[in-house]
């Protein structure tokens, strides 16, 4: 008796396998480009027009060095580090204090501004460029780096503010009364009891406004416009118009601009996937 129930404890359902299937199918189909990429980046250029699927007869090390210099993706780094680090601190700090603000009701307009931010979700980036390049040249921002890394945290704030927002819902009340009963002020209750309570939330909103900003592309292009003032993604892009007949040159700079975030994410996977997971239990 007790076998049967192991046997059948053990049976998997076929739409278990099913899935299984499924999403081992999408995984080869988001993996494979970049193990391509990555195997096309220390082949020679000859190599690759001879058969980009093949595997190298020689790892050639040296595309990324080449690559490295004449992209200049050094002060193309440097620009991009500055640029995420400002957007990643204005949105984690934007979207922490507002959605506690929706989250607690603490004014009287709440309703208008979950609104608001939900309509701009809709709303396309070409609607604004105009009225906020208009801005940045009034207020002599263009090229201005930090400017561009505010703005861009400025664009993709509503998602992040509902994802605090969720996490804050489900902060217990009891907590703030019991601070607040024991003399905390308002901004000791939100930094030193609820604020790590929603860590995870945290450093999820980090990675989402962290990734947007590395590989952001209009707003860059648009208000940065002076080659020393690239990210890396625009550097990227020049190697592209200059270097579009050499392969090599190009799959090499496509693993030098992706290999930052790529690292960034395995490294922080857990977290995200934890705070993904925490932030859609409640809205």
């Amino acid at each position: 008796m007790t076998e049967k129930i192991k046997k059948k404890g053990t049976h998997r359902p076929k739409s278990f396998w099913a899935a299984i299937l499924v999403l081992s199918l999408l995984a080869f189909l988001s993996l494979a480009p970049l193990v391509l990429v990555l195997i096309n980046s220390i082949k020679t250029h000859s190599e690759i027009l001879k058969n980009p699927l093949s595997l190298p007869q020689k790892i050639h090390f040296e595309n990324f060095s080449y690559t490295w210099e004449v992209g200049r993706f050094g002060e193309g780094f440097i620009n991009s580090v500055k640029l995420t680090f400002t957007a990643i601190v204005t949105g984690v700090i934007g979207s922490s204090t507002m959605g506690y603000v929706l989250a607690t009701r603490r004014v009287k307009t709440w309703k208008l501004l979950t609104l608001y931010f939900m309509v701009c979700t809709t709303v396309p980036l070409q609607m604004f460029m105009l009225p906020l390049y208009s801005m940045f040249v009034k207020a002599h921002l263009i090229g201005n780096v930090f400017a561009v890394g505010a703005a861009i945290a400025a664009w993709n704030l509503p998602m992040p503010i509902f994802l605090m927002r969720t996490y804050y819902l489900k902060v217990p009340y009891e907590l703030e009364e019991a601070a607040r009963i024991d003399g905390a002020s308002t901004f000791q209750v939100f930094s030193k009891v609820v604020m790590p309570i929603v860590s995870p939330g945290i450093v999820t909103v980090a990675c989402i406004v962290g990734l947007f900003s590395w590989n952001e592309y209009l707003l860059s292009t648009t208000l940065l416009q002076s080659e020393k003032n690239f990210t890396a993604t625009l550097k990227f892009l020049n190697l592209n118009g200059s270097f579009s007949r050499y392969y090599s040159v190009i799959m090499s700079g496509a693993v030098i601009m992706v290999l930052p975030m790529i690292i960034v994410f395995l490294l922080l996977q857990k977290k995200f996937i934890e705070g993904m997971a925490g932030g859609a239990v409640k809205g």
